[in-house]
Parts: structure tokens; sequence; C-alpha cells
């Protein structure tokens, strides 16, 4: 099965020097091309783009690899594109669930080497240890957080 991701592209910043084209993968479905595909377009028809503020009119568009969504501001137009694109591989992937013992996966499957990770992450990689002193004192939430007596 297939893992495709929702990638959106739009315009960020203001001005004709400030824009830059900004790209973000919305979300991942596993499945087929055209589950993906179906999920892409009902994220592109509530998506809210960051430009124009002020919003005229949304026009949707079919392409051939995705969808283009044009807003009409009251100076500009913008546009997004959302196209599916399949995930190849992930250096930060999660690793893998364990398979039972004797499981055909676990005897052809390199120990530590997920099926998602690069050619050049095959290499053997040593333990990392324990982790550094430092980490320990790292809160996992910070401690002004639901504190209502803060801005």
């Amino acid at each position: 099965m297939s893992r495709w991701g929702l990638v959106v592209e739009q315009n960020l910043g203001f001005g004709r020097q400030g824009r830059m084209w900004s790209v973000d993968v919305m979300d991942h479905v596993e499945g087929t091309r055209e589950d993906a595909l179906r999920a892409l377009k009902a994220r592109a028809e509530r998506f809210e783009p960051v430009h124009p503020t002020t919003r005229k009119r949304r026009t949707l568009y079919r392409e051939a690899e995705g969808f283009l969504l044009v807003v009409e501001g009251v100076w500009q137009p913008f546009h997004c594109r959302f196209t599916v694109a399949e995930q190849l591989y992930d250096s930060a992937a999660p690793e893998p669930v364990a398979q039972p013992p004797g499981s055909p996966a676990e005897e052809r499957e390199e120990p530590g080497v997920s099926e998602h990770a690069p050619p050049e992450a095959k290499l053997q990689q040593p333990d990392p240890g324990p982790p550094p002193a430092w980490d320990a004192q790292v809160p996992e939430v910070p401690s002004w957080l639901g504190r209502d007596d803060l801005p």
C-alpha cells in the first residue's frame, strides 16, 4: 500500500520583493492515488490560504496532477496549488512495529533498517546510547502552559 503526501504550495509575505513560494505537506493518506486525490479535493475545497485576507471570489480547478485554487482579493488574485506525491522514504519515520518471531518479514529485512529509509541509511548505524544529561532537565510541558495570568 502506498503512502501519499497531500501537498499545498502558496505565496507567503507581502509586496513584490517580500513574497516567497512556500510548500507544506498538509497530511498523509495510505492507499491508492485515487484515494489520495479524493482526500486532497476535500482539503482543497475548505482550505483557507494566507493571502488574500479579504476575499472576493474563490475558484477551484482540477488539474492532471491535483487542484488549483484561485482566490481573488481586493487588489489582486492569489493562487494555491494542491498535489499528491507518493512518499518514497522518510528519514525521520517511526520504527516499524516488531513482527512476531519467525515471520517472513523479519527474515528478509535487515535489523534496524526501515523500509522507508534512503539507500545510504541501509549502512549499519551505531547505537546512539543514552540521552545527554541536559535532556533530562527539559520539561515535556512548559511551565507557562495553562496559565491564565499571561497575555
